[in-house]
């Protein structure tokens, strides 16, 4: 199984200046080509049998103009000019299929630096490890922050996140392995807590941006005092990417335990297939949803599930699952968020609506029959809220449905499965 692998590095002064150097060759190249191809598009406004030049075609006037000129391209590795130069041609095309927005030139100084190195072939691979310390190309060896198997790779990327670096590298592995009988959970994500499985158990949402928000507003406003190109704003701008660094490690150190949790102790890992893109418009919530990390939640689940021999299930986004009840499957009017305790108009059943929500979310299979909303609300005989008229979600289900309420339940328990 191949699995990408990410860890700290530890290099020294002389190491960090070459590291510098070859993220400055890689920026340049990547800029370079970008002006050439915004050339190329102008005269095609004319002349359209101009032809737009391919990553091969802007490394070879690479090397026959721009290197001559720049002496110091020679002292890093070819392969990180040559690769800028393939993820620009690569963010253009996503911009001609109007996948993403126009390539935009690339600052000196913006944390996020990187480069790649490559040295060998894939039978012969060239960066080797002795589990303490990496070779690389140009660089020599550099102490890694933690031992890894002692392996040999034919490429890596070296990235840069405030004051520290980082070495990215694809490996084979085996597929680890794991209890025979497991069960099947469903999983909702919230804000209030990261996340609350079907089986009782809950997992705190660490809330990293909301805890640090004070401490950032102050350095960012020391930023903003600082008169620009001056060492102060540098020293005060490295302040603040710690910080900002500090906060997304919190927030992925907390996702990757509970992914790694839910992926090797479950057969099956159902999850709402969520529209995160259409919360975050919502700029009441948008902080605080952006720091659960929904997405990125998602996105270690794909993989992990895949490595754990486990399945990912995500259910429809439209699903009620907080709506229904997971004691007598009696469907209830809408609940805003405000509400945290669900409350059964029928049968009286009282809990936490993330624990409910969780429990439908594990019975839920395609096709599941919705029952039609309850007419009651929670404390009277009042009709509840969008009876009358119902969200677009569950025309279809409303339309299909020509039987009662009490046969609804009846069907659904059916659907899902015994609730005691």
């Amino acid at each position: 199984m191949l699995l990408s692998f990410k860890t700290e590095l530890k290099p020294n002064n002389k190491q960090v200046t070459r590291f510098r150097q070859h993220c400055g060759v890689a920026r340049h190249a990547y800029n370079w080509g970008n002006s050439i191809i915004l050339e190329t598009l102008t005269l095609r406004e004319t002349d359209k049998s101009v032809k737009i030049p391919s990553a091969i075609d802007l490394h070879k006037r690479l090397v026959a103009e721009v290197k001559p000129l720049h002496p110091w391209y020679y002292e890093s590795s070819k392969a990180s000019p040559q690769q800028a130069l393939t993820e620009l041609r690569t963010a253009w095309d996503r911009c001609f299929k109007k996948v993403s927005k126009q390539p935009r030139f690339k600052k000196k100084g913006v944390s996020g630096d990187s480069f790649y190195l490559e040295q060998g072939t894939k039978a012969k691979p060239g960066i080797n490890n002795d589990g303490k310390r990496v070779k690389l190309p140009k660089i020599g060896w550099v102490r890694l922050h933690e031992p890894l198997p002692i392996t040999a790779v034919h490429n890596c990327v070296i990235s840069r996140k405030a004051d520290r670096w980082f070495i990215a590298f694809k490996c084979e592995i085996e597929q680890p392995a794991t209890p025979p009988d497991r069960p099947t959970v469903g999983v909702d994500i919230g804000i209030k807590q990261l996340a609350v499985c079907s089986n009782g158990e809950v997992f705190a949402n660490p809330k990293a941006y909301r805890r640090m928000n004070r401490k950032m507003k102050r350095l960012q406003r020391r930023v903003s005092k600082r008169v620009k190109g001056s060492n102060n704003r540098k020293k005060a701008i490295a302040k603040l990417a710690k910080l900002h660094l500090k906060v997304s490690n919190i927030r992925k150190d907390a996702i990757h335990k509970l992914t790694i949790y839910l992926a090797k102790n479950h057969s099956e890992v159902k999850i709402e297939d969520l529209n995160v893109k259409a919360f975050l418009k919502n700029h009441r919530l948008a902080g605080a949803i952006a720091d659960c990390g929904m997405y990125e939640f998602k996105r270690q689940l794909e993989y992990k599930t895949e490595k754990f021999n486990s399945k990912l299930t995500l259910i429809d986004q439209f699903f009620p699952s907080s709506q229904i009840c997971s004691n007598c499957c009696n469907h209830r009017h809408k609940m805003p968020l405000r509400v945290r305790a669900f409350e059964c108009p029928s049968c009286g059943n009282i809990q936490d609506r993330d624990l409910n929500a969780s429990k439908n979310i594990e019975r839920w299979f395609v096709g599941i029959f919705i029952p039609e909303r309850s007419e009651l609300a929670v404390s009277s005989t009042v009709s509840a809220c969008g009876v009358d008229k119902p969200d677009s979600s569950h025309v279809v289900a409303t339309v299909k449905q020509e039987v009662n309420t009490t046969s609804a339940h009846v069907q659904l328990c059916r659907d899902l499965g015994s609730y005691g």
